[in-house]
Parts: C-alpha cells; structure tokens; sequence
C-alpha cells in the first residue's frame, strides 16, 4: 500500500524520512494532490541508471532501422578485432 502523507507532515520531517523504505517512497500531496515522492538514494540511483539504459537501447534502435541492422556474423567479426587490438 504506497506511503501517502501531507506535506505539512514535513513539519516532522524525521517521522516522514523514517517511513522511507528502499523500494517504498513516501509521496506527499499539497492540496489533497500527489506533488512529491520522497525516495531512497539507491531507488533514485536505479530510476535514472534505467532511464539511461532505455534511451540507449532506443537510439541503437533509431540506428538500426535508419542506416540497417548488423548481422550476427557482422557483430563477432567487430568484437573479434577489437579483442585482437588489446
């Protein structure tokens, strides 16, 4: 059951950082509307890692269907001569 308080709950901020979880943010509302979560460093670490891989993946997507896809063969003959190049 996700972790809903008022922001002025912050008042007590201590209370409010206790309830913070790895995995179980806090999210607070200002006006009966959600506005802030409060989140663990690793969670945020997590989030933005994963919004880096997904953009990657797309733009290596893009690529793909823009200039061609590379075959199999094509991608071993790639990392065969850059391990030779070590």
């Amino acid at each position: 059951m996700p972790n809903i308080k008022p922001i002025s709950d912050l008042r007590n901020y201590n209370e409010v950082l206790r309830d913070v979880e790895e995995g179980s943010p806090v999210f607070l509302t200002k006006n009966g509307r959600g506005k802030y979560a409060i989140v663990e460093l690793r969670d945020y670490e997590k989030a933005q890692a994963t919004i880096r891989l997904m953009s990657e993946i797309a733009k290596g997507r893009r690529s793909g269907e823009e200039e061609g896809w590379l075959s199999l063969e094509e991608v071993r003959a790639h990392f065969r001569a850059r391990a030779n190049e070590k």
